[in-house]
């Protein structure tokens, strides 16, 4: 096993002083007691000898270390330890020219401090750390982590071991690492019977009948979900069951690890498997098939949901053309009624010969053909269900082999819905065409009665089978969709319960997590705080709505009307300064600008290879500027390799080994985190407020994440769904099918946010809010502001009697019409908070737990009450936005900030007329995220230079600074400088000697004069 994981630039900078200093780590560390002043001028003589010791003594606690170079330690360092020390600054470039000087200060540092040098190895906290990396090894396996866990570790109250050299402390690593890998090999090793090394042998292997090797076979997704690719997926479960892969049980090894361990199956070549010692590749072998029959449940259960609403879509479809064409029927049939009438009616005509004339004048035929046999009479859904069964011959292709391979487990509400399941299961495999009369039928909603009573009463028992297994089939997709039905071995359709955090946990956790928040803990408390601040509210709006007038009013009917917000008066100089500052901007090839904002944030760093390695040079470091661009302009890897002169096998590999969603996401916050400390950044936000929205992109090829939608796309399309912060830069992306609601998904990246934005307020359009997600937002202690489409549409809700509440408040109190029941959020109110948490401290991902509350079709006791709570949170929002025109206008600002984002990635991603052809899920996240990543560089690089314009005007022209009014409407959303086109070359040497920022176009262009 390697033991230098890091590069010698690398060592370098680990073994050195920090770039930088901050402020807060001047004060922390670099303040010395007045004892240690008097102790630094009675242990050493001379200012050299001083200034050196009080560096060593304020950085061993800062970095765990003393480099040893101590004349390269940062300038206000040394400033700030000269002044207490009396010395002059520059008197440190005479220190140390004898390494034992510093060495002899080092141990007197040391031994003051309370720590230990590494030599001492008789310390039990030394002999420790390699028993500390053995266990943190079994976890992680990754190099850098244990490198900075082990940092950690010396550095900790408890053993205060001065750092080793870096090269030293990498083989005591590579030795862990070691240790580790023979103690998960032993874990496992009883597992590995005669039969089951067979097994994983036989994994590795190409089948006669399949060109891949099964391991291959194992992890290609399915891109469509027809019969065909259901029944493969079918072949997979049983082939893995019959490899003992569902009741195999590798808890004893960390679950970070399994993860690694899996990643590095999926993308090991079969030879690499091969080829590897036992202790490295069985576990590899057993957690990629785990995993693979995780992943291969979920798609299946997933393929037989997308069936299913493909038939059932169809039929609406075909329903509503059914009804429009009874629609134009019924104007036929109206003139005959007319016609009839007139004749019936008419009481000179004698009763007797009114038979004959409407037979005569009207026409028997006609009235014949109008007359609707009672067979044909509509249904409570309008023939819904019985269009939906002229498909059961496509449906019987996949259902009975969907039904006869998979478990299903409910909550007791299911049990009439998994009883019909089991019997189903059981006609399947006999061949039975007839229902038995005893079979369940309770869990049949009411609208689908009326088909199985008829057909019972017209003895029928073909078409009663028919919609009874057709009910059953789709009442098992509602249910799995929410949770009221699970499948064992899952992880998206597990049971719920597991989503939440264990009981007796929540129980110590809840005043902690309350605290957290804020919230309150118990209902009667949170109840008071919303009454407090519904009366707040509505003594804002009273006002308004009194007067009668003004962008917020009522009509003579008593509905609330809210004009459209006029477009934002800009400062006058906004657009000038503007052109100005663009005309000052350098053009750039888009390759050098990546290596450019590489160097400052470091993001190329965050994409570790799979396997852990760290170590990487310049041409790496090229490669993974092409992989990225690869995927972020939509190239594909042979068209890149074309443009830049790489080969597709580096590009290929390097995507595969390098660009995944874990690396990219750690990327993206680099570059964000970066951009977070530009004060230029600090203009147009602080970083707290948020917007997200979806982007609709056109899909080539079928995929599973796909979805038709008519208004947007030819066939189908994917939406990437992502989170921008109010400083423009991009901290959550996530691939969502069109055609699901955003609400489901606007927590996660909140949620899930790695980033150091302080986010706590988040703006959406209509589709990101539901009553729920207001409920989830208050709960995990955050604020969501909506554009709500026709607010004077919604209901408000009140908290306290009508009566009481139009006494007080004559006009306001006309808009809160519906009422809460307080009672079931007092009864609910700690599994709320459970749920909440659950979210917060990332027990399940909020879209799991969101879509499964929305699809419920009876809801839950909890779910039911996290909507009456969301009413509540709703309505203070509402009342809110009507009270405050710069609270509607801050959330403008905000979303049309995400539309700005919106143009420049599809500036970027502009090959192949922006369609997507990546057809997993995986694979589409890591092209968004690619892609938010390039875009993250191109709003950090803006934003440096626009600072550096805005610094040359001021200095030439002495005007002063830019109004503040007029910063903040200024965008780093620009790509016109930008040249995403063309040959793609990397000079990275020549970008990474460039000392300081690149020249500005023209400095004779200044920004035009500020009155």
């Amino acid at each position: 096993m390697a033991t230098q994981f890091f590069s010698a630039s690398e060592i370098g900078e680990l073994e050195s002083w920090p770039a930088e200093v901050g402020r807060d780590e001047l004060v922390q560390y670099f303040q010395l007691a007045v004892e240690d002043v008097e102790w630094v001028h009675r242990t050493t003589r001379g200012a050299p000898n001083k200034l050196g010791l009080g560096l060593q003594l304020a950085a061993l606690p800062w970095l765990g270390f003393v480099p040893a170079d101590v004349r390269a330690a940062p300038t206000p360092a040394v400033a700030r330890v000269a002044t207490q020390l009396g010395v002059e600054p520059g008197a440190l470039t005479h220190y140390g020219r004898r390494e034992q000087t510093r060495s002899d200060h080092l141990r007197l540092v040391a031994q003051r401090l309370g720590w230990h040098t590494a030599e001492d190895d008789d310390r039990a906290g030394w002999k420790t750390l390699r028993e500390f990396l053995v266990d943190r090894a079994i976890e992680h396996d990754v190099p850098s982590v244990l490198f900075r866990l082990a940092t950690e570790h010396l550095a900790s109250q408890d053993v205060r071991i001065v750092r080793p050299g870096v090269v030293s402390l990498m083989e005591e690593i590579a030795s862990a690492r070691e240790v580790a890998e023979r103690e998960v090999f032993a874990r496992i090793e009883p597992l590995l019977t005669e039969r089951r090394l067979t097994d994983m042998g036989s994994v590795l292997e190409v089948a006669p009948e399949m060109p891949v090797s099964r391991l291959t076979w194992l992890h290609r997704g399915a891109t469509s979900y027809s019969p065909s690719a259901i029944r493969a997926e079918v072949d997979k479960v049983l082939f893995l069951r019959g490899l003992g892969v569902d009741t195999l049980d590798l808890s004893m090894i960390p679950e970070a690890r399994r993860r690694r361990l899996a990643g590095l199956g999926r993308r090991l070549r079969n030879q690499a498997l091969r080829g590897r010692r036992a202790e490295s590749k069985y576990p590899i072998l057993l957690s990629t098939v785990v995993e693979c029959y995780v992943e291969v449940l979920d798609e299946l259960v997933q393929m037989f949901d997308q069936a299913l609403s493909g038939i059932e879509n169809r039929a609406k479809a075909k329903v509503k053309e059914k009804l429009a064409a009874r629609g134009r029927e019924s104007v036929d049939k109206l003139e005959l009624l007319e016609e009839i009438v007139a004749i019936a009616a008419d009481t000179a005509i004698p009763a007797e010969q009114v038979g004959g004339l409407l037979r005569d004048r009207v026409g028997l035929e006609r009235m014949r053909s109008a007359r609707r046999h009672p067979k044909d009479r509509p249904y409570q859904d309008h023939g819904h269900l019985d269009t939906v069964e002229d498909s059961f011959t496509y449906l019987r292709q996949f259902a009975p082999l969907v039904i006869r391979h998979l478990e299903f487990a409910g909550s007791l509400d299911a049990q009439p819905l998994l009883a019909a399941v089991e019997l189903l299961r059981g006609l399947y495999a006999k061949g039975t065409r007839h229902v038995p009369d005893t079979a369940p039928a309770s869990f049949v909603p009411s609208r689908w009665r009326g088909y199985l009573d008829r057909a019972r009463a017209e003895a029928d028992p073909v078409r009663y089978r028919h919609f009874w297994e057709l009910c059953t089939l789709l009442g098992l997709r509602d249910c799995l969709r929410s949770g009221d039905v699970w499948v064992p071995g899952s992880r998206r359709y597990a049971n719920p319960v597991a989503f939440l955090m264990p009981a007796d946990k929540w129980a110590v956790s809840k005043l902690e997590y309350c605290a957290l928040v804020g919230a309150a803990p118990s209902a009667e408390h949170a109840l008071a705080e919303a009454e407090e601040q519904l009366e707040t509210a509505l003594l804002a709006v009273e006002p308004l709505l009194a007067a009668g007038e003004g962008p917020v009013r009522l009509s003579e009917q008593g509905q609330l009307s809210i004009n459209r917000l006029t477009a934002e008066q800009l400062p006058d100089q906004v657009e000038a300064v503007k052109l100005g500052l663009v005309e000052l901007l350098p053009r750039i090839p888009i390759t050098e600008l990546l290596i450019e904002v590489d160097r400052w944030t470091g993001f190329s760093d965050k994409l570790v290879h799979a396997s852990g390695k760290t170590a990487r040079d310049n041409r790496l470091r090229q490669q993974l500027y092409a992989a990225i661009l690869a995927q972020a302009c939509n190239f594909g890897t042979t068209a890149m390799a074309e443009a830049c002169g790489l080969t597709y096998d580096i590009l290929a590999w390097t995507g595969q080994w390098y660009l995944r969603e874990e690396t990219l996401r750690e990327a993206n916050a680099a570059v964000v985190n970066h951009h977070h400390t530009l004060p230029m950044a600090q203009a147009w936000g602080g970083g707290t407020m948020s917007s997200s929205d979806g982007q609709r992109f056109p899909m080539k090829g079928k995929s599973l994440t796909a979805r038709a939608l008519s208004r947007y796309f030819v066939d189908e399309g994917i939406s990437t769904y992502t989170h921008v912060s109010d400083q423009h830069s991009t901290y959550g992306t996530k691939i969502i099918p069109v055609s699901d609601r955003e609400a489901v998904y606007v927590l996660d990246e909140i949620l899930g946010n790695a980033t150091t934005l302080p986010i706590s307020e988040h703006a959406t359009d209509t589709a990101g809010q539901t009553l729920t997600v207001f409920s989830l937002f208050k709960l995990t202690g955050l604020v969501l502001s909506p554009r709500i489409r026709d607010l004077g549409g919604i209901t408000l809700h009140r908290l306290g009697s009508k009566r009481d509440l139009l006494g007080r408040f004559p006009n306001a109190g006309q808009l809160l019409t519906g009422t809460i029941d307080t009672k079931l959020i007092s009864e609910q109110w700690n599994e709320m908070l459970r749920v909440a948490a659950s979210l917060k401290y990332g027990h399940a991902t909020a879209s799991l737990v969101v879509g499964k509350l929305h699809a419920a079709s009876r809801r839950s006791a909890v779910a039911q009450a996290l909507v009456e709570y969301g009413a509540i949170q709703r309505t203070l929002y509402s009342l809110r936005y009507l009270a405050d025109e710069a609270y509607r206008r801050r959330i403008t600002r905000q979303l049309n900030k995400g539309e700005s984002l919106h143009s420049l990635r599809r500036d970027l991603f502009f090959a192949h007329e922006g369609s997507v052809r990546r057809r997993h899920l995986d694979q589409q996240t890591d092209q968004a995220l690619c892609l938010s990543l390039v875009v993250n560089a191109i709003i950090t690089w803006n934003t440096v230079y626009l600072e550096l314009a805005l610094a040359l005007a001021e200095y030439v022209r002495a005007h002063g600074p830019v109004p503040p009014d007029v910063l903040a409407h200024l965008s780093p959303a620009l790509m016109e400088h930008v040249n995403q086109y063309g040959t793609y070359t990397f000079p990275i040497e020549k970008v990474l000697a460039r000392q300081g920022l690149r020249p500005l176009r023209a400095p004779d262009a200044m920004i035009p004069v500020l009155d």
